[in-house]
């Protein structure tokens, strides 16, 4: 019985979905573009940056500091 109601529930939620009304399709207006044949070049000053073997290693070796708090101790 509770798998017959089960059934006789999905189809009808299924036929519901399938009963909404569908939106139309929406037209998209396309621009038509001009292609440029000449460019005008600007000079612009290239930035470098630098490239370490680790990332942030100046940050974890700052991060990384030890106390004497730190350290374990021995009962």
């Amino acid at each position: 019985m509770k798998t017959f109601i089960t059934l006789i529930f999905v189809l009808t939620i299924g036929v519901a979905a399938q009963a909404q009304d569908k939106t139309a399709e929406v037209k998209v207006e396309t621009i038509e573009m001009s292609i440029v044949t000449s460019t005008t070049t600007v000079n612009k000053e290239e930035k470098v940056a630098r490239l370490y073997r680790r990332a942030n290693s100046k940050v974890k070796k700052a991060l990384s500091f030890t106390t004497k708090r730190n350290k374990s101790k021995l009962a």
